[in-house]
């Protein structure tokens, strides 16, 4: 924004002194008009000039940029991200979401894994065209071990799954889950067939959609990707120090990299 402000200036100051003093000053500069200069009883009225931008302007051009309190304060936390991938068929659907490792806290301040993450994959039968109950959906938990048996496959090739959420409590054995995944006939992907039999709420279910190979690959693909997150990986890598190199695979006799060639 242009502003022009009028000033007047003490007539115990001039203009000649004031322009010799800094004669490269823009903010206050003395223009004359010819026609007053004869005259030396007439005391000219000076003007300035001053450019500023105006609070708008900052605000648009470097709001995006500068970090926000709740990012810059030491308490705030990211926020969280959902994310997942669906497969729509006639006769069910299938969506599949990531869950994060947990983590303990050690005496040392580090952390270790306490729970592997793992993919939930969510089995919901269809009730009409393009519509699918949701309320009587079907989980299963698919840990890294089963992704990796899922992305070997050959196209000929099945695998089978059995869980029991409730092994090593006392409804051990009163629920049962089994997810088999058998080639089509036709050679054109495999079938996943989730039957899950729960005597504690009678409930005996059968939820099968077939998933093509370009489909397989979409989920061989996600799992090949978060694979690593799920067992912590990633943060490992994160907390890697160039000072904590030296001496720190020594300090550690369980692992196998220095600690076997110092015991040669």
């Amino acid at each position: 924004m242009l502003q022009l402000k009028l000033h007047s200036i003490p007539s115990s100051l001039s203009s000649s002194s004031s322009s010799s003093s800094n004669p490269l000053c823009l903010q206050n500069h003395s223009f004359l008009s010819p026609k007053f200069l004869p005259f030396s009883s007439v005391t000219p009225k000076p003007f300035s000039i001053t450019c500023r931008h105006s609070d708008l302007f900052d605000q648009k051009t470097f709001s995006s940029s500068a970090p926000s309190s709740s990012s810059s304060s030491g308490g705030a936390l990211p926020p969280r991200v959902y994310v997942g991938h669906s497969i729509y068929k006639g006769k069910a659907a299938l969506s599949i979401t990531p869950r994060p490792p947990e983590f303990a806290p050690l005496d040392s301040g580090a952390f270790k894994i306490s729970r592997e993450g793992y993919v939930l994959l969510q089995f919901a039968p269809a009730i009409a065209s393009r519509q699918y109950d949701w309320t009587r959906k079907q989980v299963f938990s698919l840990s890294v071990g089963e992704m990796g048996t899922v992305i070997s496959l050959g196209a000929r090739e099945s695998c089978e799954f059995f869980h029991d959420p409730m092994k090593g409590k006392s409804d051990e054995g009163k629920v049962r889950k089994v997810l088999k995944v058998d080639p089509l006939p036709d050679g054109s992907g495999h079938m996943f067939n989730l039957s899950v039999q729960n005597r504690i709420v009678n409930v005996d279910e059968n939820i099968y959609i077939p998933v093509s190979r370009a489909e397989l690959t979409v989920l061989s693909s996600i799992f090949n990707f978060i694979m690593p997150y799920l067992l912590g990986w990633h943060t490992f890598a994160n907390s890697i120090k160039p000072e904590d190199s030296r001496g720190a695979n020594n300090a550690n006799p369980t692992y196998g990299g220095d600690y076997e060639w110092n015991r040669l």
